[in-house]
């Protein structure tokens, strides 16, 4: 059993290396966060032997009962072999229906025609964001910044302000607190944090698609301090090419000191040196959207300059059609003009 294991480990190592659309959430490692944190996250297969389709999918809970599976940036699939992508669309429905989920959601990097989707207008994957080149030079990349990017960054370092690695979540998580009840968005509990460092860091040897530098692990949690207090922090996520900025909190009675600025600067310079080619801010305000709720964070963000990257709008496949369509009136009138953000 274990040759055939990891054979097909093999498999999908060299279907995965290929694929150009390859992402975090559809990597092993988001699928042992997920399980970590007590979702229950698969792999499918177009053909288990021979990958040219595969998705990871997430079951989520609802309350009554209820459940509903995401395929996150997925499915990844060989564009000259769409007969094995409709295989997998057919097998990731079937499991939805085993699984009783109300419908199945794809936020797919690519074009995607789902039999049977209708298309939605939020989802907790952004359609729009902010994408770093990082084969530029640290001096190319100040450049392309706006003046007050740069403007801000200097400020903060001459203020003394320092940023450096931490493990002290609990710190962290006090400015999250803040920063959401500031802003009005959801916060996870602690422990969410704790399993995302610990998952994307704790890797057994030989068990990493891409071990670049993996002693110092894929996930970091950069904190930073003026006169000995914690006044702002971000955690990132370094993997294949890719730099993410994923989660980020300040201490609003320290703004004057922009340490957000010298926070994402410093994590950028470590993409850098991760060998990452993209940085990704993971999510702004759509270009046309008025009076959205991700305003302010999306000024900050283009400030250091980038790419506005747009993604192929979510599709929903309903299974349960009346159960869905009550879920749906339900979402639309709790979250009416509103980003649901960490919410479903």
């Amino acid at each position: 059993m274990k040759s055939t294991v990891n054979s097909m480990e093999k498999t999908f190592e060299q279907f995965w290396q290929k694929n150009p659309r390859r992402n975090l959430w559809q990597h092993p490692l988001w699928q042992q966060f997920q399980q970590a944190i007590g979702r229950k996250a698969t792999f499918l297969y177009d053909n288990p032997d021979e990958i040219h389709s595969s998705a990871l999918v997430i079951t989520h809970c609802l309350p009554g009962g209820f459940t509903w599976c995401e395929v996150p940036r997925g499915p990844l699939f060989e564009a000259d072999r769409l007969e094995a992508l409709e295989k997998l669309l057919e097998t990731i429905e079937a499991y939805g229906r085993k699984e009783g989920a109300l419908f199945i959601r794809y936020s797919p990097y690519n074009l995607l025609n789902v039999p049977d989707s209708r298309r939605i207008a939020y989802d907790h994957q952004p359609q729009t964001s902010l994408v770093l080149d990082l084969t530029l030079s640290e001096d190319q990349l100040l450049a392309q910044m706006k003046p007050k990017g740069r403007y801000n960054i200097r400020l903060a370092e001459k203020s003394g302000v320092t940023v450096a690695p931490s493990s002290d979540v609990a710190a962290f998580h006090r400015l999250l607190c803040g920063t959401g009840a500031r802003d009005e968005f959801g916060i996870h509990p602690q422990a969410y944090y704790e399993k995302m460092l610990k998952t994307f860091n704790d890797v057994p040897e030989g068990e990493d698609i891409y071990p670049r530098l993996q002693e110092r692990g894929h996930a970091q949690l950069l904190l930073a301090t003026h006169e000995g207090c914690v006044i702002a922090g971000g955690l990132f996520i370094y993997l294949d090419d890719w730099g993410i900025y994923y989660y980020g909190a300040s201490d609003y009675s320290r703004r004057d000191l922009m340490t957000p600025y010298l926070v994402q600067w410093t994590a950028i310079r470590e993409a850098k040196k991760r060998g990452c080619r993209h940085y990704d801010f993971l999510g702004i305000a759509p270009e046309d959207a008025v009076n959205h709720p991700w305003a302010g964070v999306t000024e900050f963000k283009k400030k250091f300059g980038g790419t506005i990257v747009n993604y192929e709008q979510t599709q929903e496949v309903p299974l349960k059609k009346a159960f869905y369509l009550g879920y749906r009136l339900y979402k639309k009138f709790r979250h009416k003009g509103k980003i649901c953000g960490l919410k479903n």
